[in-house]
């Protein structure tokens, strides 16, 4: 099975976000081989596609697997995929590609020029849910070493989707520099307001952090999230529609990366958002063998 290393956001390689994208030629993996290989890859995610029909080669089906579980939708995977796919294929200086993931489907524009590739993933429309508030939120707070005061004012904790529920969370810059997840039970916490993850927001810089729930690993920069931070910020007013703007991630892990986020709609509605940046190309190789069928794996420690 091939595969190819690419870093997302990131216009060099060795910079932004990584991933591996495997492709898996239409044969069926069992989940338990996916998260194996994930796992011994050990880059934040990886992505497995197959073609829909060998007659269209714009059309995949994809599933995306952290390093614990398979995730309904991703960002950064499916921007590194498409980018690969543009790599691998060919065919022009802008292509556009249809995924189907089992979940959800997104389509990505692609362009390669001197400077290398760069992507473009339509989220679709985003799904607001609850705004989270006083005493509710504090359980949440002290999960990541936070108080109320730590927030920005006149902004409102909020749920919002466009294919995971982030619980974005405006906070000043010197909370987002020292938060750390410590609670145990914090994905709990967070399923108690309708969220599955959180995402930090300095609403002031634009700038975010995103952890893994259990706060062992950071994300370099999240592309899912991203999409939900500019729906917020431009339901809040905060940033403008039809207009992209850079969001920065990444500065704390040593990888500083750049994603242009833009949220599209009209009458101050959010009806799709927009997230891209560049891709480098880093490696390919084969993978020689596979995991056991069925096989389970530990969670990474």
């Amino acid at each position: 099975m091939d595969f190819q290393h690419a870093d997302v956001f990131a216009e060099a390689p060795y910079t932004g976000n990584s991933v591996t994208v495997f492709m898996t030629e239409g044969r069926p993996l069992p989940p338990g081989q996916m998260l194996a290989i994930t796992q011994e890859f050990r880059h934040f995610e990886s992505i497995f596609l197959a073609p829909v029909t060998a007659e269209d080669e714009s059309r995949w089906r994809a599933r995306v697997f952290d390093q614990t579980e398979e995730l309904d939708f991703a960002g950064h995977p499916l921007l590194g995929a498409a980018a690969v796919l543009h790599d691998r294929l060919g065919g022009g200086p802008a292509r556009q590609w249809t995924i189907h993931l089992p979940a959800k489907t997104v389509t990505v524009q692609t362009t390669r020029g001197a400077a290398g590739f760069r992507g473009t993933l339509d989220q679709g429309r985003p799904q607001f849910g609850r705004v989270v508030a006083g005493a509710e939120m504090d359980p949440v707070l002290d999960g990541l070493g936070l108080s109320q005061a730590d927030l920005v004012r006149g902004l409102y904790p909020a749920v919002v989707s466009t294919g995971l529920r982030y619980l974005v969370i405006p906070v000043t810059a010197a909370a987002l520099a020292r938060f750390a997840i410590t609670a145990a039970d914090f994905a709990a916490r967070l399923a108690a307001v309708g969220a599955q993850y959180s995402y930090l927001l300095d609403p002031v810089a634009l700038e975010g952090r995103h952890w893994t729930n259990d706060g062992r690993i950071e994300d370099v920069a999240t592309g899912s999230a991203a999409g939900t931070a500019g729906a917020y910020l431009a339901r809040a007013g905060r940033v403008a529609l039809n207009k992209p703007f850079v969001l920065n991630q990444g500065r704390f892990t040593g990888r500083p990366s750049q994603l242009q986020v833009e949220p599209r709609g009209s009458n101050g509605e959010v009806e799709t958002v927009l997230v891209g940046g560049h891709v480098a190309m880093v490696a390919a190789g084969t993978l020689r063998s596979l995991p056991g069928d069925g096989i389970v794996t530990p969670a990474v420690a």
